[in-house]
């Protein structure tokens, strides 16, 4: 599956800093804005099914049938100063009302922070419930952050991209999650590839199970690097 791609911008250098510490900040910043351009699918949904005060609405029984699709679709939140924060985008959305679950076929997922950074999401399929305080991304999942130049342009590369099977963002708990083994590249040529992980943002916590392996360049130009291998235990 194809990835999107902001338009092209001029590089700029930054400062160096521990890769730790830039990886916790930069995961920082996914969840907010994930969740947002998946908030915009459940508000509309809300949205449009909230019944007049004086309407009188009979429950159908439950059943485990779409009672909405939508083709080709593309949804969107409009933040208080007119501008574009979130969209979501697939091939086919269905509601099924017995569990007030959205599943969104071949699913894009574009968010926009006030800076004017963005973060990007693909996967084959997404399935989230009514209110898209949890959000689950199914087969080929990529999650992109591009960050911003002096101009407030995009830059053409994104300084962090996770990579899996699976990932989940849950809003009441502020956490990004996956059972399932993930691939993590950040600026400066580093790379971690654990079997599990999980993003607490309310702790401001990164931690991964089982066996995790790690390169990390040392220098600048590239021509150094370390690499690490061993197993992390999540803490509780």
């Amino acid at each position: 599956m194809a990835t999107l791609a902001p338009p092209q911008a001029a590089t700029r250098s930054r400062p160096a800093v521990p890769w730790i510490w830039r990886l916790q900040s930069l995961l920082s910043a996914y969840l907010p804005l994930l969740l947002m351009a998946a908030l915009a699918g459940g508000t509309w949904w809300l949205v449009k099914n909230t019944p007049a005060a004086d309407e009188v609405v009979e429950l159908p029984p439950p059943r485990h049938d779409p009672d909405y699709r939508m083709h080709n679709f593309s949804l969107e939140r409009i933040g208080k100063d007119g501008r574009l924060r979130g969209r979501v985008e697939g091939n086919e959305l269905r509601h099924y009302p017995d569990t007030d679950t959205m599943e969104i076929d071949s699913v894009r997922l574009r968010a926009i922070s006030e800076d004017g950074s963005i973060t990007l999401a693909t996967a084959h399929r997404g399935v989230t419930n009514g209110d898209g305080s949890d959000m689950q991304l199914y087969g080929d999942v990529v999650v992109q952050r591009f960050a911003v130049d002096t101009t407030g342009e995009p830059l053409p590369t994104p300084e962090l991209v996770v990579r899996g099977e699976y990932l989940q963002a849950l809003s009441d708990a502020a956490q990004l999650r996956s059972h399932l083994p993930v691939t993590i590249d950040y600026g400066g040529g580093a790379q971690l590839q654990a079997q599990t992980f999980l993003y607490d943002h309310l702790h401001g916590m990164v931690s991964y199970s089982g066996r995790t392996t790690g390169r990390f360049e040392t220098a600048p130009n590239g021509k150094a690097a370390h690499r690490a291998t061993g197993a992390a235990k999540a803490q509780p």
